[in-house]
């Protein structure tokens, strides 16, 4: 499997009255726009891992999420592309009809096996568990829910070769980790990252992020030593996939005003902690800013199909 090349990401300046009156440049990289099905960052998390899996002989994929899960979707359509058969561990009960998450992922060939909730929160990495799907399945390679791994970090890494400005200050939203990871792994010591949990109680990502990098070196053998990072975690709208009235229409309003979509689990809510940072504080003052958007818009589907 060889590596493909993307075409150019556009990186989309957003332009606002309170922004230049603060002398603030804010940019979106629209990752986004890389691929319909596989789109943003987890087509970078996957792409490395789908080389190792070649690698390592294996032809199945087997990974974990929950029923509205950009993973989960992201992962079938991959191995539809890519040649491989995909397991999706499924969080909670089977519903049917299928919600569009599952039935796009059912139409790539997906196969679902599902799990209660207590079980998988503490038990879906456990080593007999794993054995009991492979006399199950088959031999599998196994990516980690949400995608994040140190080959995930290496994919990630490359996000930053389509920022073709200098900036100050690069943002990025925060689920599992390995995304801003990959981020903190690439650039340099002059540079801010600030991340934004989607999950309520973020804070616990910084100890993921550090294993995460850490994992990287020693896979790849590489030296990182970027202590120019932070977490955000006041925009969460109270906790993952939870939305709120003042959030919907902040991203009717972006997508409006700029042509630009986001979604509310993630990209919606770091965008909404920029302007609010912007507004209030003094802290963008003066600064060039990157937000990169990671994509996932499949996942405004979840509140549609339960609305």
């Amino acid at each position: 499997m060889q590596h493909q090349q993307l075409p150019p990401i556009p990186l989309q300046q957003v332009k606002l009255d309170f922004l230049e009156e603060k002398n603030i440049q804010l940019y979106v990289l629209r990752e986004d726009l890389i691929n319909p099905t596989i789109s943003g960052n987890k087509w970078r998390k996957l792409f490395y891992n789908l080389q190792e899996a070649k690698h390592q002989g294996k032809n199945q994929l087997l990974t974990f999420g929950g029923a509205f899960s950009n993973h989960i979707a992201a992962t079938a359509a991959a191995g539809k592309q890519f040649g491989f058969k995909t397991i999706g561990i499924i969080r909670g009960e089977e519903h049917l009809p299928l919600n569009p998450t599952l039935q796009l992922a059912y139409e790539n060939g997906m196969q679902f096996h599902y799990v209660d909730r207590t079980f998988y929160r503490e038990k879906k990495y456990d080593v007999l568990f794993l054995e009991t799907l492979k006399e199950q399945y088959g031999d599998f390679y196994l990516v980690p829910e949400g995608g994040s791994n140190a080959f995930a970090v290496k994919g990630c890494t490359e996000i930053i070769k389509n920022i073709n400005i200098d900036y100050d200050i690069i943002c990025c939203v925060c689920g599992t980790g390995g995304t801003i990871a990959g981020i903190i792994a690439s650039v340099d010591e002059t540079k801010q990252v600030i991340g934004f949990p989607a999950l309520k109680g973020g804070e616990f990502l910084k100890n993921d992020i550090q294993q995460l990098l850490a994992d990287y070196q020693q896979q790849f053998s590489v030296e990182i030593n970027h202590p120019n990072w932070s977490l955000n975690t006041d925009y969460h709208f109270g906790g993952y996939a939870k939305r709120t009235k003042e959030l919907i229409e902040f991203v009717t309003f972006f997508n409006e005003k700029h042509n630009i979509p986001l979604d509310y689990i993630y990209t919606g809510k770091m965008l909404f902690g920029i302007y609010e940072m912007a507004k209030m504080s003094a802290f963008f003052n003066g600064k060039k800013i990157v937000a990169i958007h990671t994509g996932g818009l499949q996942g405004n589907c979840g509140f549609e199909y339960n609305s």
